[in-house]
């Protein structure tokens, strides 16, 4: 059975706002309706949001929802309070307080990960000594602290994961705490999910140390005779389990930093959707709100068309619509070419009813037109004024042919753009480019300069890519003295840039992360990925780590992972990648966030300053 993240993801949280009772399942709702207050943070609001409208939380009996920290009123009634919040003593502490000021008659607590045991104690503690230990019904860890933004899509939500995990200054309690929050994260998604997979990663960096963790964390807790995983068996058959592939962002920089001219990709990239929405100008000025999800027909069906093709589809659309309509009020007697309201019906009954069954689905379909024309409208002219189709053209060639003329690389720093644009650019040149001398590298930066970019992404890039070419040249005794050096200034993840140089210099259109995904998919022998680490947490520990294990493919179905920082340009090349195959694969992707191209060179330029590299400036600022 396919995986499908979304469904399972809503039927938990319905499950939870029903009092985490067996529902109906021909409604999906339980069998005796509850009317409830649900409570939570911002972390689960965002949980909910693009799985839960206001209308589905009507329908499961929520009368009023309200942010935890948001001072409330005492509601006397005999109605329950669903609590959905991270386990932190905060949101503890406040509970403890709302119950002790007896705020509601009784209240079920849910937890979006498994709270730990000394805040679970101090729960009981805090509410026993209030008197209100009695108002608390129930206490569920529910395994969801994770954001689903569409069949095959999650996040972890996890800030600034990248600058954390290569800080140099970072220690080996910051590491550690980052990997865990990171298992966590994805066992509750495996755990939703209800599989175990086998896992693959990279040796070194991230990517082996939350592989490690996630299988002991999946070993011990397959030991409990009730464990969250319904699979039935050790099942012998690499078809019957799913393959996780964990990779780190310096697997492959350059798809992180470019700029992207498909649909989903350009309207996160310039617009800024977050959560499945989007906020743009109106037509007749004023911010627009619009939801782009499943629901959205014409958003499933051309998100990876590159935008010159989603204009004409629009138009294609626009055209059909028009022509339904005259059809209908040529039918009705109406008037050819008038807008369809239904106020122009008339003529025989039969022509009548047919017309009005047509006009809501007439009415949805010129709602979904007019919300991609305006979308389209607002990308149109970002286009224009940024030269976007320029960037994304150029910077593709860039990394098929290995550069690109001095003359084009000035003319479009000296050009049309943002300063962000001109960075992300250069940072492009830097990584596509094979051997540039010190001379090339002083022209770029001196053009940075003068439009006052801050350089420090661009130098902390630059001092990786020496640090590759010096690993590369290195005779064996001295590389290991390069690693020892490149360890205390980079970080922890250092084995994974060295490890990744290749993908920097990507020979064709298909992604590195896409062509890696596809072998371990496969399990036929390839020299990409025989130096990959296996973990399967259902056979015994000594086969576990090696890369001789037999479940190696292949695979129907996998999870993809990227820490660090993820983005669409991936999201869409493993979907299409998923349904190229035959018959048609499964694959999940998923990240610890989500992020644009200028958000995670933010994050690069962090990296620089605590470095002490590059200059400070306006133009692009540090993550905070």
């Amino acid at each position: 059975m396919a995986l499908n993240l979304r469904q399972k993801h809503t039927d938990c949280i319905i499950r939870m706002l029903n009092l985490n009772q067996q529902l109906n399942s021909s409604t999906a709702t339980a069998n005796e309706e509850v009317y409830k207050i649900l409570i939570y943070d911002k972390f689960c609001q965002d949980i909910l949001s693009p799985l839960i409208h206001v209308k589905d939380l009507r329908k499961h009996g929520v009368t009023l929802y309200f942010l935890i920290d948001k001072e409330r009123q005492p509601i006397n009634d005999d109605v329950p309070a669903v609590y959905f919040v991270r386990p932190s003593q905060r949101n503890v502490q406040r509970i403890i307080s709302d119950a002790s000021r007896g705020l509601y008659n009784s209240f079920h607590l849910n937890f979006s990960s498994s709270i730990p045991r000394p805040l679970l104690e101090e729960l009981a503690t805090g509410t026993l000594s209030s008197d209100s230990i009695q108002r608390v019904g129930k206490v569920f860890d529910q395994y969801m602290e994770f954001v689903t933004l569409d069949e095959n899509l999650f996040s972890l939500a996890d800030k600034n994961c990248y600058v954390q995990l290569n800080d140099p200054s970072a220690g080996d309690k910051e590491i550690e705490e980052i990997v865990e929050r990171i298992v966590s994260g994805l066992f509750c998604v495996l755990a939703t999910l209800a599989v175990v997979p086998v896992i693959r990663c990279p040796s070194g960096g991230p990517a082996e140390m939350v592989a490690s963790l996630l299988d002991q964390r999946l070993r011990d807790h397959l030991l409990a005779k009730n464990n969250l995983f319904t699979e039935g068996g050790n099942f012998s058959s690499s078809l019957q389990r799913t393959i996780l592939c964990l990779f780190d962002r310096n697997f492959e920089l350059s798809v992180a930093i470019q700029h992207d001219f498909r649909y989903k990709p350009l309207v996160h990239d310039v617009l800024g959707l977050r959560l499945n929405r989007l906020n743009v100008q109106g037509e007749k000025g004023g911010m627009k709100s619009f939801e782009l999800d499943r629901l959205d027909p014409f958003w499933v069906a051309n998100g990876s068309l590159q935008f010159p093709g989603v204009a004409n589809e629009i138009e294609t659309q626009l055209n059909k619509y028009k022509k339904d309509v005259d059809d209908v009020n040529r039918r009705t007697g109406g008037n050819a070419g008038a807008e369809f309201d239904g106020t122009d019906l008339i003529g025989n009954t039969k022509h009548l009813m047919s017309a009005v069954n047509s006009l809501p689905e007439l009415t949805e379909r010129k709602k979904v037109i007019d919300k991609h024309t305006n979308i389209a409208t607002v990308l149109l002219g970002e286009i224009k004024e940024r030269s976007l189709d320029s960037y994304a053209t150029k910077e593709s060639d860039m990394m098929v042919r290995g550069g690109i003329d001095r003359s084009e690389l000035i003319a479009v720093l000296k050009g049309k753009g943002t300063k962000m644009d001109k960075l992300r650019f250069a940072i492009m040149y830097l990584i596509s480019t094979e051997s540039l001398p010190p001379s090339e590298v002083e022209i770029v930066e001196s053009a940075l300069r003068e439009f006052e970019v801050d350089t420090s992404a661009f130098q902390y890039v630059k001092k990786i890519k020496a640090l590759n070419i010096s690993l590369a040249s290195a005779s064996s005794a001295s590389r290991s003295n390069i690693v020892d050096w490149a360890e205390r200034l980079y970080g922890q993840s250092i084995s994974a840039v060295t490890a990744g140089v290749k993908n920097l210099l990507s020979s064709d259109h298909q992604l590195a992360l896409t062509r890696t995904v596809d072998a371990l998919m496969e399990g036929r022998p390839n020299p990409e990925i025989e130096s990959y680490l296996v973990f399967d947490p259902r056979a015994p520990k000594s086969s576990s780590g090696s890369s001789s294990s037999h479940l190696r493919g292949p695979f129907k179905e996998a999870i993809v992972f990227m820490i660090g920082g993820g983005n669409y340009v991936e999201y869409g090349s493993l979907q299409d990648l998923a349904q190229r195959q035959q018959p048609v694969k499964h694959i999940i992707y998923g990240t610890t966030e989500i992020l644009t191209g200028g958000e995670f060179v933010e994050q690069l330029a962090a990296l620089g300053q605590k470095m002490g590299l590059g200059s400070s400036s306006s133009g692009v600022g540090p993550v905070p």
